[in-house]
């Protein structure tokens, strides 16, 4: 697979009241094309600044970013402005002109000579790609915020890009439309071979689209790898909190502060966490275990997704029976890859 970005050593700086700040330090990033590459991170920890650096919107102050073999910072005008069209760009706000239709707002992005037909022809092309081929003459006002995302979406592959920036591009709409603006953006990835980087501070968005990612704090890299390997073993303290915001299985702990009696355990019982940590994982474990070591296992509460064709996530559950079978039975489940966590017990 050939490498659509290559990011080594990269350092940012800038200059404020308070004296010189640094934005990115030592940023090393190798996003393949056709990867669907999330960059995470906390408001001000460098997201936007590094993406503005891969289309060459901000300069750089040490090391290399290479955009499909070009090395940006060596780049003239003319070719920089040719790497522009080759690299698209959506952001949270949509950025559309509102005394334009939607049909003229697309048609804005066009870089080069073409003809009124030619340009025509692309715009409906795309409309129709992005679902919106119906409000072609409808203005910015008359669209939902969904919508309008989409003719950003349009407008960004006039010049059919290969690579497509999204900079916080859902973070201002409803979780329904989120969902609806990422399946788009999947099926334009599957449809068109682009290669992604989504920019965000929301771990539900990596979860649902992204392939691979990488968590920045203050402008470093504490953690990256495939998506379902960070979900299922994140090690950076920050890496653990995003995963954390999109699992309900830390309820657990609100239940025992509460001294809830649903997660008190009777004398003979085990509370416990499963958690799905590799992807080979396909056997009934639950039933398999109550059956092979004579134990009742009780599921409490469960959150279990889909991630890269795997079952990631994990179970709450209480287990009675005699103790050296159930601690058989979490030896056994160790064995196939299932993290256990032993909360409490009576």
């Amino acid at each position: 697979m050939s490498q659509a970005i290559t990011i080594r050593n990269l350092t940012k700086k800038y200059s404020s009241e308070d004296g010189e700040k640094t934005a990115l330090s030592g940023v090393n990033l190798d996003i393949e094309s056709g990867d669907i590459y999330g960059i995470i991170g906390l408001s001000g920890a460098g997201k936007s600044t590094l993406v503005r650096c891969i289309n060459g919107l901000e300069h750089y102050d040490g090391g290399t970013l290479r955009v499909n073999g070009e090395e940006v910072a060596k780049l003239k005008p003319k070719d920089l402005r040719a790497l522009r069209s080759n690299v698209g760009m959506i952001f949270q706000s949509f950025n559309l002109m509102p005394s334009r239709t939607v049909a003229a707002n697309v048609e804005l992005a066009f870089r080069g000579k073409a003809d009124a037909r030619t340009k025509q022809a692309r715009v409906a092309e795309l409309l129709e790609l992005v679902g919106l081929t119906e409000k072609t003459d409808a203005y910015p006002n008359e669209l939902s915020g969904g919508q309008q995302q989409r003719v950003a979406i349009a407008r960004a592959l006039v010049n059919r890009p290969s690579i497509l920036l999204s900079d916080e591009a859902t973070s201002a709409l409803d979780p329904t439309t989120t969902k609806s603006i990422l399946a788009l953006l999947r099926n334009l990835h599957d449809t068109l071979g682009l290669t992604i980087v989504i920019i965000t501070h929301q771990m539900a968005v990596i979860k649902q689209i992204c392939n691979k990612v990488a968590v920045i704090d203050h402008g470093t890299i504490v953690e990256k790898g495939d998506v379902f390997d960070i979900f299922a073993n994140p090690k950076a303290a920050l890496t653990k909190a995003f995963v954390a915001t999109t699992s309900n299985l830390d309820k657990v702990h609100d239940l025992l502060d509460e001294h809830s009696p649903l997660v008190e355990p009777q004398p003979g019982q085990v509370l416990l966490r499963m958690n799905y940590i590799a992807k080979e994982v396909s056997e009934a474990l639950v039933s398999h275990i109550s059956r092979e070591f004579s134990i009742d296992v009780n599921i409490i509460f469960a959150d279990i997704d889909i991630v890269e064709d795997a079952p990631l996530g994990g179970l709450v559950v209480m287990l009675k029976g005699d103790s050296q079978k159930a601690n058989d039975a979490l030896v056994y489940l160790k064995e196939r890859n299932i993290g256990i966590e032993v909360i409490d017990r009576a």
